[in-house]
């Protein structure tokens, strides 16, 4: 089958004087023209030619539309073109607001510093009953050490007032005073303190009074005769003295 040539469009495209096709465009080739509104007037200026069918081109029509659509070409290349490569773009993930507003996460977060708070306040509680405890223990420790240790002392104590009436007497010499005198030294390590002598003031809480006079050399009560020294295990009274006690006149 032959194809039947196209009718030329009258107004919208022409051949150029002579026939000929224009320089740079073949003969068969299609071309899509678009009217520029700005030439319109230039091309109704010859309607009579156009009527008539002459083969009169509009006045820069045709060149004024392959300008208009090799621009548009141009702006559609630069636009659909191969975009230059890197790297895709991500949305970066909505981060939680501050304290969780209503949210699930929001809400185990509180759940969670509320279970912390409480762990640490059980924690400081106990440490705190365990220095109680501890301090306790060493302090119980402590007394029941002292009473263990003047018990034994109260038992010897008999033993040292018969060293001091052996003193008296001048029995306490030789060989037998240095044992008396390095068991005094080893009782004093734990703690024994003898204590009364004669002139010392009378303190009922030190002293028990056995006998009572009058004289005029005192002016307070005053120890005048030591029948039995007391003694100290620290500052706690492990034994009274028994004294004779003068008061004034």
């Amino acid at each position: 089958m032959t194809e039947k040539p196209r009718a030329a469009d009258p107004g919208t495209t022409g051949s150029a004087p002579g026939g000929s096709a224009p320089a740079g465009k073949s003969s068969g080739e299609e071309r899509v023209v678009i009217r520029n509104n700005r030439k319109i007037g230039k091309a109704a200026e010859a309607p009579a030619a156009a009527d008539a069918g002459t083969d009169v081109p509009a006045e820069g029509l045709v060149e004024e539309g392959e300008i208009v659509v090799d621009e548009i070409e141009a702006e559609a290349d630069s636009v659909d073109g191969p975009t230059p490569a890197g790297p895709p773009v991500v949305d970066a993930p909505a981060q939680p607001a501050e304290g969780g507003g209503g949210s699930p996460l929001g809400a185990e977060l509180e759940s969670l510093r509320a279970q912390l708070d409480e762990r640490t306040r059980d924690v400081q509680r106990v440490s705190a009953e365990y220095a109680n405890y501890r301090k306790r223990v060493d302090r119980d420790r402590g007394v029941v050490q002292e009473q263990a240790t003047g018990s034994v002392l109260a038992a010897l104590l008999p033993i040292l007032d018969d060293l001091d009436r052996a003193r008296e007497h001048g029995d306490l010499v030789g060989p037998f005073g240095t044992v008396a005198e390095q068991l005094v030294t080893a009782l004093g390590k734990f703690g024994l303190t003898p204590f009364g002598e004669q002139g010392d003031p009378f303190d009922p809480t030190r002293h028990e009074a056995v006998a009572h006079q009058t004289s005029a050399d005192v002016t307070e009560p005053t120890c005048v005769q030591i029948m039995r020294r007391g003694y100290l295990l620290g500052e706690r009274l492990l034994r009274p003295a028994l004294v004779a006690v003068a008061d004034p006149e």
